[in-house]
């Protein structure tokens, strides 16, 4: 015969657990022998350890009553109903903890992985992360609001950093960071873009070059923004921009479009111009 300390320690629980459960009617609270203590046999173990382990699954002590006075079948459909509730429960918090995980993962927790990748190329092409911070805010929305068009628009991007003018942009805005709006750099950087764009105007027609992919004004706006806040003086290279035909960043137009001519067949061997997120032009 067991006293109630050992009653609890076989079914590791505590003594105030014990009391609790014979102060819910749930475990029955034995006589007291000669001596004034109550003793305990193997079967209060066993119902004990069934009392604790329908409670920590989270049956109410109310339902676990009625358990413990149902018959073998009731008891055991009701044990098969708990198990199917808590496999749920797992499956829930499991995909909580891939959330929880991707909280760590930085980009990859709003963007798909080919967005996370081309982020990756440009750390890997030496791109400052403010920069690279800037596109991923960009794509962060583009993504939220069109998803189907992500392959058409990292496609696009792809393509850009394949030629190493375009990547020489990139990089050239890094540098900008710590160029204030008068540096003469920044007219001679303009002169650039703006020489790149009319190129591939010329070459692959005026749509090509002003339509980043049916991107929507807001959201250009909004990518816009991003840079801005991130590349102070890319305010000022807009300006410049301006000067020489151009206007826009996450879009781009002429401000004095051409006369309209038959454009020169398609060459591969040229990158798009702006149809990104938050892409230097």
């Amino acid at each position: 015969m067991l006293t109630i300390g050992e009653l609890a320690a076989y079914a590791r629980v505590t003594v105030r657990a014990v009391r609790h459960y014979h102060a819910k009617g749930l475990l029955p609270e034995p006589e007291r022998d000669h001596s004034g203590y109550r003793r305990y046999d193997a079967g209060a173990v066993v119902e004990l350890i069934r009392i604790r382990t329908l409670a920590e699954a989270g049956v109410p002590l109310a339902r676990v009553r009625e358990l413990l006075q149902a018959g073998e079948e009731e008891f055991a459909s009701a044990v098969a109903d708990i198990d199917g509730r808590l496999e749920t429960e797992i499956r829930e918090r499991q995909r909580h903890r891939a959330r929880i995980a991707r909280l760590a993962s930085g980009d990859s927790l709003a963007l798909p992985p080919e967005v996370v990748g081309f982020l990756d190329r440009l750390r890997a092409l030496g791109v400052d992360e403010r920069i690279v911070q800037a596109e991923r805010d960009g794509w962060i929305p583009l993504v939220a609001r069109s998803p189907e068009r992500v392959p058409e628009w990292i496609a696009r991007k792809r393509e850009q950093i394949a030629d190493p003018e375009f990547v020489d942009f990139y990089l050239a805005l890094s540098a900008a960071l710590g160029w204030s709006d008068n540096d003469p750099r920044l007219v001679e950087l303009a002169d650039r873009v703006a020489a790149y764009v009319t190129r591939l105007a010329e070459e692959r027609g005026e749509e090509y070059v002003g339509d980043p992919g049916g991107i929507e004004p807001v959201l250009a706006e909004l990518m816009d923004a991003f840079v801005f806040d991130t590349v102070p003086s890319a305010r000022r290279l807009i300006e410049l921009l301006r000067q020489r035909g151009w206007v826009g960043w996450t879009t781009l137009q002429r401000t004095n479009p051409p006369p309209t001519t038959p454009h020169p067949p398609h060459r591969e061997t040229h990158p798009s111009s702006s149809a990104a997120p938050t892409s230097p032009p």
